[in-house]
């Protein structure tokens, strides 16, 4: 297939550059300790310094592939694929969620909300980040809003993204891992005060598996 035509396929969504999958166990946020099928798709501009998979940043990087072997695969260990990334939303998640529904698998995503939301989502956790934000209408969508807290102005910003989520979204905060015995502390203070937050912890890290 000529080069032009895999690009206009994952201008579709028909294919997506295509980091990692694997079967697993979710780790963090509301879903922690589910067995899922984690699709890790690459491409992300937004650029986190603290960012633990930041070869995902490059999307040239990883061999674009067709949604209907991401779909196939998943089929095969799970009823629940989380798609994550880099972040997904760079491309469109139409394709692939409604392939994923055709086969009854429920869908997950994590994304910092940096761009337009597409796809079918039974479970959006919404995981916004300074130096690009949500864009609108996420907000209103997201199931579980989940903040990375690597210093105290992080609190600050998590009760700025927490005043434009719905009622119904859960709201986490969770220790940057490398400097989580600086910040738990500080994190299991702040929720006791303010107890609509929940305290999540990246648990697959403690139980070394991916």
């Amino acid at each position: 297939m000529a080069n032009e035509e895999v690009l206009a396929l994952v201008d579709k969504g028909l294919m997506l550059p295509l980091m990692e999958e694997f079967y697993t166990i979710q780790g963090e946020g509301y879903h922690k300790g589910t067995a899922a099928y984690f699709v890790r798709v690459g491409g992300c501009d937004v650029g986190c310094h603290w960012c633990d998979v930041k070869e995902s940043w490059d999307a040239e990087t990883h061999p674009p592939t067709d949604i209907k072997s991401i779909v196939v695969n998943a089929a095969v260990y799970s009823d629940t694929i989380v798609v994550t990334g880099g972040e997904p939303l760079t491309w469109d998640m139409g394709p692939l969620t409604q392939a994923l529904k055709s086969k009854n698998i429920n869908t997950h995503i994590e994304t910092s909300g940096a761009y337009k939301l597409t796809g079918d989502w039974d479970w959006i956790c919404l995981s916004p980040k300074k130096n690009k934000l949500p864009s609108g209408l996420i907000y209103e969508k997201a199931h579980e809003l989940k903040v990375i807290v690597y210093n105290k102005h992080d609190l600050i910003f998590a009760e700025e993204q927490a005043a434009q989520v719905g009622k119904n979204c859960i709201l986490y905060l969770q220790p940057e891992w490398s400097v989580r015995d600086k910040v738990v502390p500080m994190i299991v203070e702040y929720v006791m005060k303010n107890p609509k937050w929940k305290v999540s912890l990246q648990t697959h890290k403690y139980l070394n598996i991916p």
